[in-house]
């Protein structure tokens, strides 16, 4: 029965992360447009540089959040609601803290505008103004949303998506029409980005109050509750270094090409990044269902180290699989796409594109993150310092001889040694108490059946005879020939040379038969 509801719960959050996902990606891509036509690349790029040095800030809740989410599996599974209560409670102290952290931080940072702006060819009332907005939103999250975490501890995360995007969609719709029409439009877009902040706020604690009316939040005892939960504390110290190497990962990179370059190199690289991230959200709303359902597996305290691992199998074949044919995609079609999106002024040399791309392979197949946190295995602690430093260090030093190329090289130097070499290490040899040997040998062949894969694939596609850039008809018919042959070449592949992956397939055909006789 466990298992079913299990399975029911990732299935009702993939669908509605997958539902949102379509809706917002269709919006970003006319939204960025409009921002580009009518207020330029220059205020886009500030919009991007801000966020960054906002997350900057927002450094400082890194790992309360994950660690929270662990510390509650076991009292959710056991309907211990003191015990929530409590961990919650403990949260909210700590969230207070933040974000007050963060507001004295912003104060300090905000008065070095004028300097760091200097070239900015943008009026400095709207760094301030952005910026504050952001921030609102932020704090919003620490002094009032973070009760949330419940709800995705307990596989509900479809509540928060729900309300948080339906938001989302109608905000981002009057922000276009309000560039589009109004004189002062950016003026409007930074009013109804703090208006639907706070909608946002009061909606989800609505869901939260719906779902567990007893979850009454008490601050009065926490030093009691720090004493108690000090597995909690020990927790979010060690998960707080390992979001380091993710927080370097996603806000040094754009503010490293602003250093090096400027604003409008920074909007352009935000232009593949929309494309990116789409990507990344689309297998993260296929696979996001599993996480907490990991968490709750592990919670149970089964010793059945074959069905967990065949469970991580399973996702972590699935993920390589969509990040190879949508990284094959993006490699040959972002280019035609971009042209006819935004101008050819908005392409990005395939040099560097080539190495962004390699970023964004390594983390759309990353696993094994997500059982370590389930096994609450926080303990390499130097692993995302050494990320960091790799990461800053190389692409610091690549940049002088590679320019824009070398700062996604660092990146990928980086990633490879710590998410792919030591991740998988310490996830077998500290969870699954069994040699690494197995997990680099599959990542390598599955690798390896990708690059054939492609490597096939743009061979027979060379032979069509027209441009994927005359229109956005013959773009569709390239995309869907191109990416219908990769799909075809890669599942035959799979199937037949790799075990792990029939296994997973099978798993995924029974699966939707049971659904279609549900539906029946």
């Amino acid at each position: 029965m466990a298992e079913v509801s299990r399975t029911a719960r990732v299935i009702q959050n993939a669908k509605v992360a997958l539902f949102f996902y379509c809706i917002n990606l269709i919006l970003q891509f006319f939204s960025r447009k409009i921002f580009l036509d009518y207020l330029g690349a220059e205020l886009l790029g500030l919009n991007t540089t801000l966020q960054n040095f906002l997350q900057f800030l927002n450094l400082a809740e890194s790992g309360i959040g994950a660690a929270v989410a662990f510390a509650l599996y076991k009292p959710l599974k056991q309907g211990n609601k003191q015990e929530i209560i409590d961990i919650v409670s403990l949260q909210g102290w700590f969230y207070r803290w933040v974000g007050l952290f963060v507001i004295v931080g912003s104060f300090v940072l905000m008065s070095f505008f004028p300097w760091i702006f200097a070239k900015a060819e943008v009026p400095l009332i709207y760094a301030y103004g952005t910026y504050i907005i952001f921030l609102i939103s932020a704090l919003l999250g620490y002094f009032v949303n973070y009760s949330t975490v419940v709800l995705s501890a307990d596989q509900k995360e479809y509540q928060i998506t729900c309300e948080i995007q339906t938001i989302k969609v109608v905000k981002v719709i009057f922000q276009m029409f309000a560039i589009m029409e109004i004189q002062y439009g950016y003026v409007c877009w930074m009013f109804l980005e703090a208006i639907s902040a706070i909608v946002i706020a009061v909606r989800l604690q609505y869901r939260v109050f719906r779902e567990y009316p007893w979850l009454k939040v008490d601050m009065t005892k926490v030093n009691e509750l720090k004493s108690r939960y000090d597995y909690v504390l020990e927790k979010i110290k060690m998960s707080f270094y390992h979001r380091i190497g993710g927080f370097f990962l996603t806000q040094t990179t754009p503010l490293l090409v602003y250093a090096f370059a400027s604003l409008t190199m920074v909007a352009i690289y935000g232009n593949y990044l929309i494309i990116m991230t789409g990507c990344l959200l689309l297998v993260d709303a296929l696979s996001r269902g599993f996480y907490a359902g990991i968490g709750n597996l592990v919670a149970e305290g089964t010793k059945d180290i074959i069905k967990i691992k065949s469970v991580f199998w399973d996702v972590f074949t699935l993920r390589l699989f969509i990040a190879g044919g949508i990284c094959f995609g993006i490699w040959h079609l972002s280019e035609s796409f971009v042209i006819l999106w935004i101008g050819e002024d908005y392409v990005m040399p395939s040099v560097p594109l080539f190495f962004l791309i390699a970023t964004f392979f390594i983390q759309m197949s990353r696993t094994c993150e997500f059982f370590l946190v389930a096994y609450g295995l926080f303990k390499d602690i130097w692993a995302p310092i050494v990320e960091s430093m790799l990461n800053l260090g190389c692409s610091i030093f690549l940049v002088n001889f590679f320019g824009l190329s070398g700062i996604f090289m660092g990146v990928v130097i980086s990633q490879l040694i710590v998410v792919i070499i030591w991740k998988g290490y310490f996830l077998f040899s500290s969870a699954f108490k069994e040699s690494s040997k197995e997990y680099y040998v599959g990542f390598i062949k599955k690798v390896a059946l990708i690059v054939i894969s492609a490597t096939a694939t743009e061979l027979l596609v060379r032979k069509l005879d027209f441009s994927p850039v005359e229109g956005i008809g013959s773009w569709c018919l390239y995309s869907s020939i191109l990416m219908l042959v990769y799909v075809t070449i890669s599942l035959i592949l799979f199937y037949l040379l790799d075990p792990q992956s029939r296994v997973m397939f099978t798993r995924i055909y029974n699966l939707l038969t049971r659904l279609v006789n549900i539906i029946k």
